[in-house]
């Protein structure tokens, strides 16, 4: 079941005026369902999970933009770097607006390369999980700090029974868990964080040795709430 997300008027409005349209956030936000559902069907589809795809985008970037024309969706641009400066040149070129939609979760690594690149030719768009008035299913619009506006919210807005509130809190934001049927929590965040750890974190990290850094974290994680001592740490060792 797709949820009606938010920002999907601020991504229509994007997509009218930028040649290049990017999506960020967190890994499995909804950032790939929620393009894929805006995409007319003329848009070509490609992940760089694919390792035939993001080889070619590594290896040759004008190779790709040849085989695969826009309008285009590109998922996961940050894992093929090598490929924004061809983008810059297509569209400089000969590029219309719209031409290319990009997703990426590894903020820091993706908008260094998308600064140097891109400035100017990109929208950008940060999505997040889901919030209570998507879940609700209530209309998109600004937030009005005023006394009316806030009114009128209260009065359109069922008010939750406490455990109802506490159990969406406790079930979290990602869509995965609040469009299922059945909810695995525990399975789902175990296999989130290791994936998050194990993929982005350790790239970014340039970590060689996993588990090192595996018993880095648990240590990490066990000062939570006080200093604590890197030093030491690498000490005991």
């Amino acid at each position: 079941m797709y949820i009606k997300r938010h920002l999907e008027t601020t991504i229509e409005k994007l997509n009218s005026c930028f040649k290049v349209l990017l999506v960020t956030g967190p890994r499995q936000v909804g950032k790939t369902t929620l393009l894929r559902r805006l995409a007319a069907v003329d848009r070509t589809y490609v992940t760089m999970d694919d390792i035939s795809v993001r080889s070619l985008a590594m290896t040759e970037p004008a190779l790709f933009l040849q085989r695969y024309k826009p309008p285009l969706l590109i998922d996961e641009i940050q894992m093929a770097p090598k490929l924004l400066p061809y983008i810059k040149m297509y569209v400089d070129e000969q590029g219309q607006n719209g031409d290319f939609w990009l997703t990426g979760s590894q903020a820091f690594e993706l908008m260094h390369g998308v600064s140097e690149s891109l400035t100017g030719r990109i929208g950008i768009v940060n999505l997040l999980g889901l919030s209570h008035g998507e879940l609700i299913d209530r209309p998109a619009g600004p937030f009005v700090p005023e006394n009316e506006f806030l009114l009128r919210r209260v009065e359109e807005s069922p008010l939750l029974p406490m455990s109802d509130l506490f159990d969406q809190i406790w079930q979290g934001s990602m869509p995965a868990l609040n469009s299922a049927s059945e909810q695995d929590w525990n399975g789902y965040y175990s296999s989130y964080v290791q994936t998050f750890l194990q993929r982005d974190v350790k790239e970014l990290a340039q970590v060689n040795d996993e588990l090192q850094f595996y018993r880095f974290l648990c240590a990490a994680a066990s000062y939570t709430g006080s200093m604590l001592n890197y030093a030491a740490f690498w000490l005991k060792r």
